[in-house]
């Protein structure tokens, strides 16, 4: 899975328009990534890539390109 795959799986999840985020998006620009996107994250993480993310490690997220490296691992 690509970037750009990625990066419109995390607008889906957020009910983001394509195109809306970069890598560069400030994740508190951004009233959608509240507690129940984290939770969706969490489940994805989960579903998409075998993966268990805890919150402690989310909140220290400050960009897209953050939540981008985790989904590479």
């Amino acid at each position: 899975m690509n970037e750009k795959e990625k990066l419109v799986m995390l607008e889906e999840m957020m009910e983001l328009d394509e195109g809306t985020l970069t890598p560069q998006t400030k994740l508190v620009d951004l009233p959608e990534w509240d507690s129940l996107s984290i939770l969706s994250f969490i489940a994805l993480m989960d579903d998409e890539f075998n993966k268990t993310i805890k919150g402690t490690k989310i909140k220290l997220f400050k960009t897209v390109a953050d939540i981008l490296a985790v989904m590479k691992k």
